[in-house]
């Protein structure tokens, strides 16, 4: 499901594994790093995450050309293991913007999960929110292969 691409974009997802796997892939940093991404020859190089409120994460990426891509934030809300609410802000916002606001609202369906995925916030260009809900995509179906090897 998309939202208006000038205000943001939701997507959700179900995973074939139980809701403290799924939330531990997203506060763990190894596993987050690992899906975080997708396919892109672009790895997470550095990657730190402090999940509580207040708790600020930050990942490096290095480009093919030698370049780094720089995301971090700060965790609004965590609600283990169903909730969490971060900021994520890239190398191309400005120095004093708060970033996108991220949530994820994860529920248990038998030994499956449900997420729910928001990300806005109006700094992006709709087409910058187009990209950004395919490339969300892209990661939730690695996520997806990474829950299902564990």
């Amino acid at each position: 499901m998309t939202q208006q691409p000038s205000q943001g974009f939701a997507l959700s997802r179900t995973f074939e594994a139980p809701l403290e796997r799924v939330f531990a892939a997203w506060t763990t940093p190894e596993h987050f790093a690992h899906w975080f991404g997708g396919e892109l020859a672009v790895p997470v190089e550095r990657m730190t995450m402090d999940v509580r409120p207040g708790g600020v994460w930050s990942l490096v990426m290095h480009t093919p050309d030698g370049g780094e891509l720089p995301f971090s934030g700060v965790y609004q809300e965590v609600a283990a293991p169903e909730r969490l609410v971060f900021t994520l802000k890239d190398a191309f916002a400005p120095e004093d913007a708060a970033g996108e606001t991220v949530r994820v609202a994860l529920a248990a369906r038998g030994d499956r999960t449900e997420m729910a995925f928001r990300q806005d916030g109006g700094n992006l260009t709709a087409g910058q929110y187009q990209q950004a809900e395919e490339g969300w995509s892209g990661f939730f179906d690695r996520l997806a292969a990474l829950l299902a090897r564990a």
